[in-house]
């Protein structure tokens, strides 16, 4: 019997495969594929945490982002609403200073006419009494005497 080279390489291969059976490689090459399988699941348990808070922070910051916009807008109303309101008070405060200034033109104006009245009316006086003054003195010249004695006796008659 003759024992060819096939059969010795078979031996040897189950002798080598017995060995590693022996020295627990399967065990080894198992607990590194194990090791390899729970870090690989930690790392997707881990991807998945972070992509949850991902996830929220986004719905958060979109929440933020809209509360931010609505607040913008609601200043940017209250902002008008101001502008508007102190714009109508501008417009009053400015009626009532162009009322104000009218009224004092107006009473500057009513008080020269009154002043230029007084003076016609003091300048007219003046002049009625010096018409009067001169009227006396021609009709005294030649009336004279016989208006006293008419005035005298207009008082006589007066005080009876």
């Amino acid at each position: 019997m003759e024992i060819d080279a096939e059969f010795w390489a078979i031996v040897a291969l189950l002798i080598f495969i017995g060995v590693l059976i022996y020295i627990r490689v399967p065990g080894m090459i198992t607990g590194i594929l194990d090791r390899q399988i729970k870090k690989i699941e930690d790392e997707l348990a881990e991807a998945a945490r972070l992509r949850s808070e991902a996830e929220a922070l986004l719905k958060s910051y979109a929440g933020k982002a809209k509360e931010a916009e609505t607040e913008a807008a609601g200043i940017l109303a209250a902002a008008r609403d101001e502008a508007d309101r102190m714009a109508k008070e501008a417009a009053a405060a400015l009626e009532q200073l162009i009322a104000r200034r009218t009224k004092a033109v107006e009473e500057k104006i009513a008080q020269a006419e009154q002043q230029a009245l007084a003076e016609v009316r003091g300048r007219s006086a003046d002049v009625a009494v010096e018409a009067a003054r001169v009227i006396l003195e021609n009709q005294m010249a030649t009336k004279g005497e016989a208006l006293v004695s008419q005035a005298i006796k207009d008082v006589a008659a007066k005080l009876h």
